[in-house]
């Protein structure tokens, strides 16, 4: 076994054991909810080299379709899941067919002005809850048999979800399928040149990444039991970005690790101005209450100006450029 994969099963040996340590299994459910979000965005991005300012409309739109199956029509938990996941799916065939018919600035763009009509549509729907949201979820029962009013069954579901996605995502990559996007990232008029379909390679990456970013909304929708209108406007699709920004872009690793700390920064805010606060007797810092999001924004600048490829990347540069030292010695 290479240390990767001894890695992999190391981490999902670790996130089994989370309930049995003590951390709170909503926050650790949120995280993986954000750190497969923020795998299907990279998989956009990272490796295909498509920037989607409206990846949010997906994850909201699957939160709203399985949520309203669930309560209105009295689906299952898997089979709500499904649905939002098929509705996400749809939303993204019809957007990457409009969008991948141009590049860099102009496909972002029409991303967010597409993501911003259907969040509009959320807004004026009935069916949605309006600024409200769509409350009251029931939980229900997996499969008839595991109640998932236990946050300690729900978990589990949670967890193998997320791993579920992870692999699919880490298959796709190491596909020749995943070759070939990362091929259209690199060159894309040489990869035009050798014969592919680049704008169907494209529209498929798309697709896939709608999907995942669908199963991360349904899932997020089950454990919050609501699904509201943060989860489909533009500020929730630059969150992911900055997620996988901070982590590392075109790793797999990174997307994970940038939504452990944008998630852990977003949830932690008065407690991390009063550590602030105790470590250098500036009690002013914890008087800023939720104004201190501004010192949080600052420390991503910081991080995204002096990791320019994400944590992950630069610790792997690192790694590399260490190797050929020692390789050259």
């Amino acid at each position: 076994m290479n240390r990767q994969a001894l890695g992999y099963v190391l981490f999902a040996v670790f996130l089994a054991a989370i309930p049995m340590l003590g951390i709170y299994p909503i926050f650790a459910m949120k995280i993986m909810c954000y750190a497969l979000f923020a795998c299907a965005f990279n998989l956009l991005l990272g490796f295909t080299g498509l920037l989607s300012f409206g990846h949010a409309a997906f994850l909201g739109s699957a939160a709203y379709a399985s949520g309203h199956a669930i309560k209105v029509w009295g689906f299952s938990p898997e089979l709500g899941i499904l649905y939002g996941v098929a509705i996400a799916g749809l939303l993204g065939v019809v957007m990457g067919a409009l969008a991948i018919r141009r590049s860099g600035i102009y496909f972002a763009m029409i991303t967010m002005a597409l993501s911003q009509m259907v969040y509009f549509f959320f807004l004026q729907a009935k069916f949605t809850g309006g600024e409200d949201g769509l409350q009251g979820v029931p939980r229900g029962t997996l499969f008839g048999l595991i109640d998932l009013k236990s946050d300690l069954n729900l978990y589990y579901l949670v967890m193998t979800i997320f791993v579920l996605g992870y692999f699919i995502i880490w298959r796709t990559v190491h596909s020749p399928f995943g070759q070939v996007l990362k091929a259209i990232r690199e060159n894309e008029p040489r990869a035009i040149s050798l014969g592919y379909d680049v704008e169907r390679f494209k529209l498929l990456a798309f697709v896939l990444s709608a999907l995942l970013a669908g199963l991360a909304g349904s899932t997020k929708m089950l454990i919050f039991v609501s699904a509201t209108l943060s989860d489909a406007t533009w500020q929730m699709s630059g969150l992911v970005i900055l997620m996988t920004l901070i982590g590392g872009l075109g790793t797999l690793v990174g997307p994970v690790l940038g939504a452990f700390i944008v998630v852990l920064l977003e949830n932690k805010v008065g407690d991390f101005g009063a550590a602030v606060a105790k470590l250098t007797g500036v009690e002013w810092f914890q008087r800023l209450g939720e104004s201190v999001t501004i010192v949080i924004g600052l420390i991503f600048v910081i991080c995204v100006l002096a990791f320019r490829r994400g944590v992950v990347g630069e610790v792997n540069a690192w790694l590399e450029k260490r190797k050929a030292v020692s390789t050259q010695a």
